[in-house]
């Protein structure tokens, strides 16, 4: 069966800039190209050649060229899903369900060992290594409920990239810089009725902030 998510093809969309921002910078620095951290810009690049032994792009600089072709195909079939299943007797809908649950499972792995960085383990005991993934599973779920109050606006990696930057640093006495903003904090700041905007704060202030999320 065939069908058409608007969601999807908005996620689709964002995703693919990513992998096109990437292949732009490649094409114009090829030795930042690793294959590691390429999120499939590669497939974006024409007449890419790879050194097998190195992982670099020997294909000469003024060679390679964007995929235009690829990417007007890619659009073309943004927002469609076809699923193949043997369940004949299930309702359309039954099905649509179902493969979404599942797609949100591959992709809460996906996020626990990418963004959350469960691997590898740094941890050797049975009781550390179940303390680890304890502790990454508990963040999964914290970052899916801000997922779901953002009404999905951002990918759990963009929020924790966000969140990752918005650190502080020591000025003199009890007063803390904050010297990162930008929109995704602004969103997360509305919703949870925290002020990323503002630079200087306390020790105390800090302490407040924190002491009311506890209590949402």
């Amino acid at each position: 069966m065939i069908f058409y998510s608007e969601k999807y093809a908005k996620k689709a969309r964002a995703d693919r800039e990513k992998a096109i921002k990437k292949a732009q910078e490649i094409m114009d620095n090829p030795s930042r190209y690793k294959k590691t951290n390429s999120y499939g810009a590669a497939g974006y690049i024409k007449n890419m050649e790879i050194d097998k032994e190195t992982g670099e792009i020997i294909t000469p600089h003024h060679q390679l060229q964007f995929d235009y072709d690829k990417l007007k195909e890619e659009e073309a079939l943004d927002g469609y899903y076809a699923i193949i299943t043997s369940e004949y007797k299930e309702s359309d809908d039954h099905i649509i369900d179902t493969y979404r649950g599942l797609w949100r499972i591959e992709e809460s792995f996906r996020v626990t060992k990418s963004d959350l960085e469960a691997r590898p383990v740094y941890v050797s005991t049975e009781e550390h290594i179940h303390a680890h993934f304890l502790t990454c599973f508990i963040a999964l779920v914290i970052a899916r409920i801000i997922e779901v109050k953002m009404d999905y606006k951002y990918s759990v990696g963009k929020l924790l990239e966000s969140l990752s930057k918005a650190e502080c640093t020591h000025m003199k006495q009890n007063y803390y810089l904050f010297d990162y903003y930008d929109e995704v904090l602004k969103t997360l700041g509305d919703q949870f009725h925290i002020d990323f905007s503002k630079q200087i704060r306390s020790r105390g202030e800090i302490k407040k902030i924190l002491a009311s999320t506890k209590k949402q």
